[in-house]
């Protein structure tokens, strides 16, 4: 058996531990978010015990990602094409997809969807 190894430039060879490049600190704190009191994490709390009336609106391809930003660390409930709706707490907003923690019933899992899956959301 012969032993074939491949050595990409930027890696550690033999074994190595890889760290950051130098001149990079090894870590780097960020700031929490506004309202959120551990770093883009789920909420410490349940949502609202109530489900939003939906909003009649006209019928749009895709929700754009500016009007979904306003609901960053905001308890949001979502609407999806299809009649799924939940809970939702958004950490992140993309050009085309929003992801952050789904409510279950009992826990809140890390979720993510495309914006044009999203029918009309509203936060509180």
């Amino acid at each position: 058996m012969s032993d074939q190894r491949f050595f990409i430039p930027g890696f550690p060879q033999g074994g190595g531990q890889m760290g950051p490049p130098p001149g990079f600190p090894s870590s780097t704190p960020s700031p929490a978010p506004p309202s959120q009191g551990q770093q883009g994490g789920p909420p410490t709390s349940p949502p609202p015990s109530f489900v939003p009336t939906q909003a009649q609106q006209p019928e749009t391809f895709a929700v754009d990602s500016g009007s979904i930003r306003r609901c960053l660390f905001r308890f949001t409930y979502v609407w999806l094409r299809g009649a799924q709706q939940f809970w939702f707490f958004p950490i992140f907003v993309g050009p085309r997809s929003v992801s952050g923690y789904r409510w279950t019933g009992f826990r809140w899992v890390y979720f993510g969807v495309s914006l044009r899956q999203i029918q009309s959301f509203t936060c509180v």
